[in-house]
């Protein structure tokens, strides 16, 4: 727990109540490559902030094709905050593509404790305010730039999730074949 107050020293100024209480509804979780966190069409009730490893959340179109939609590592957090906030059930998978330790967070349980301590509920509407500007340059992105540049902006900017990812995982993050991308990859290195 001592990293996520680390990283929540940089953000948020949280009393010592406020981390006491922080202590009572969450938990450490360590599990393996592959392990799933989240299914397609379970309720959701879980947020998660990466301590170590990778995680990622993808779908499967209609024709079963997947499609990575975002990676999560260290100081990151992930879930699928669709089902979340309009109450539904997931449509995204959330699974460690690398053996990986993060805390756990109870939906519920998090809402109460930005009701008592306002400090962390700012601090949350600012980290979703980034996510939601995130998605929407992620968007921008991939309608302006070409299949090249957007791979060099993924490198750029997740220089860390390369060692961890496979390469059909970045490919289908890009929305590109594996094919596509090798070939980037290789008129880059030449």
């Amino acid at each position: 727990m001592q990293e996520l107050y680390d990283y929540l020293s940089n953000k948020v100024l949280l009393s010592p109540d406020a981390k006491d209480y922080l202590n009572t509804i969450t938990s450490v979780k360590e599990f393996k490559k592959g392990r799933v966190l989240i299914k397609q069409d379970q309720v959701v009730n879980k947020i998660f902030f990466v301590l170590d490893g990778c995680l990622r959340s993808f779908i499967y179109d209609r024709n079963g094709k997947e499609h990575t939609l975002r990676f999560a590592v260290k100081n990151w957090w992930i879930s699928d905050f669709i089902a979340i906030y309009f109450q539904q059930k997931s449509s995204q998978i959330v699974e460690c593509i690398k053996d990986s330790r993060h805390v756990e967070f109870d939906v519920q349980s998090l809402d109460k404790f930005m009701l008592l301590y306002p400090e962390f509920g700012d601090f949350h509407r600012r980290n979703m305010e980034r996510h939601i500007a995130s998605l929407h340059s992620r968007i921008l992105n991939q309608l302006q730039l070409s299949s090249r540049e957007q791979y060099e902006l993924f490198v750029e900017q997740h220089p860390d999730i390369e060692k961890h990812a496979l390469n059909y995982h970045i490919a289908s993050y890009l929305g590109i074949t594996q094919q596509s991308l090798s070939r980037i990859r290789a008129a880059i290195n030449n």
